[in-house]
């Protein structure tokens, strides 16, 4: 009995305790579960949106800015090693480095003559030679057109020997059509290529070796895109080589087909501004009566003081907004191809790419998520969010790539290796053999 009594007063002391102990091991188990959900709650600011890299980013914070002069790549060892880090910009450096020294060994490309007929032979002679001045500003959209003439007919790739051609140039300029005074309608372009088409294919062998197959053509204007709707083989075998890259354009075909870097007329590289001096989130400038997305941008956006986003040109030089932003944008316009992409990537400014169907040059080499941010045309109500929230060292490795990527967007006078010319034929040379030959 004495047990027992014993030990219901050990069980009642026990009892008082937890009564009075209660409260407070609510309150632990309160403040333990508000530490857990605080801890995912940070960790769930940690993640990627399906068009964006999502990390809470205060666009006025201070940002370290240690180490951040553009990268310096160097032939040679030290370039791989730098390339093929995590965040190289290159999806294999080392596999593009091989195949690019074996290009500059082996690829031979023959040129129809009409690239080399005198300036006084023919009334059309002006749309097969190479532009007198492809530096003159009057060019704009359109220099890339004329810079890869020029830089082809220059280089060792061409051969006079036809029969060891991977390739066969067509030298039209549908620039210069545009502006002759017997080639300049739509139609008209249409139906000169076409006629010229079956010319080469009369008075040559080569285009039947391979129903054109391996025949390309390059051009950079908004009227290209139809220029080979008027010959059959023309369209579905041969090469577009174009600034309008783009799923949605019917003549496009993205497995054939190579996107054209879209660049101005440049005569001097840019030192870039870097971060810390870039004091605005967003840049642009352009027309928007000929585009719903740039409409929605403007009226979404034109109040907020982070974003310089203008209806025409700015209200300060064009330059000077490239230089000031950390982020610069390339919407879709009448077309999704602009020169403003290369803009940024010249002037260090993260581009962000609001262009739906847009095949972006040079896309089998270069990771675009590792120096671009990439939206959906129906998320710009989410643009500021989106872009806020890119976590800093992302951010930067992205500023740094745009230092080592900057050479594949730029034409010289001379070509320079890696440039915009050898990064474009390297895309010709990626798809030789793709249709076998027969003489």
């Amino acid at each position: 009995m004495n047990m027992a009594f014993c030990a219901f007063r050990k069980s009642f002391k026990l009892f008082k305790w937890w009564v009075f102990l209660r409260p407070f091991s609510v309150m632990l188990v309160v403040v333990v579960m508000v530490g857990v959900l605080l801890l995912v709650q940070t960790k769930m600011k940690d993640f990627r949106h399906k068009n964006g890299i999502f990390v809470q980013f205060d666009v006025q914070e201070k940002v370290g800015m240690e180490n951040l002069e553009p990268m310096k790549v160097q032939n040679g060892s030290t370039e791989a090693e730098i390339l093929s880090t995590s965040v190289s910009p290159y999806h294999d450096w080392e596999l593009f480095a091989a195949n690019y020294e074996e290009m500059m060994k082996k690829l031979k490309i023959f040129v129809y003559p009409d690239a080399f007929m005198s300036n006084n032979s023919s009334i059309f002679s002006s749309i097969f030679l190479p532009h007198t001045d492809p530096f003159d500003p009057k060019l704009g959209n359109y220099f890339s057109e004329h810079m890869f003439k020029i830089a082809l007919l220059g280089s060792s790739f061409v051969t006079k020997k036809p029969e060891e051609a991977h390739f066969y140039f067509m030298p039209f300029s549908i620039n210069v059509m545009r502006n002759h005074p017997r080639v300049h309608s739509a139609s008209a372009i249409k139906d000169f290529v076409a006629g010229y088409t079956d010319r080469v294919r009369s008075e040559f062998e080569f285009w039947n070796a391979s129903g054109g197959a391996d025949h390309f053509y390059v051009y950079c204007h908004s009227i290209g895109r139809d220029a080979a709707s008027k010959h059959h083989e023309l369209h579905h075998n041969s090469i577009q080589v174009t600034c309008s890259s783009s799923y949605f354009q019917r003549l496009y075909i993205a497995h054939k087909d190579i996107g054209l870097p879209q660049v101005w007329p440049r005569q001097h590289e840019e030192v870039l501004n870097p971060p810390d001096a870039r004091y605005k989130l967003v840049f642009f400038a352009g027309r928007v009566q000929n585009s719903l997305a740039r409409r929605y941008l403007l009226e979404q956006w034109k109040n907020d003081s982070s974003f310089d986003i203008f209806s025409g040109s700015s209200s300060f030089p064009y330059r000077e907004g490239f230089r000031r932003s950390r982020y610069c944008l390339h919407i879709k316009g009448y077309e999704v191809n602009t020169a403003r992409v290369s803009d940024a990537i010249q002037h260090g400014c993260v581009p962000v790419l609001i262009s739906n169907y847009y095949d972006l040059p040079l896309a089998n080499i270069l990771d675009w998520s590792k120096f671009s941010v990439i939206v959906n045309e129906r998320d710009i109500r989410h643009l500021k969010k989106i872009l806020l929230s890119v976590p800093v060292r992302t951010y930067l490795n992205m500023y740094k790539n745009l230092g080592i990527v900057r050479r594949h967007f730029a034409w010289y006078s001379s070509p320079k290796t890696y440039d915009s010319f050898h990064m474009t034929v390297y895309q010709l040379w990626y798809r030789r053999g793709l249709h076998p030959v027969t003489w």
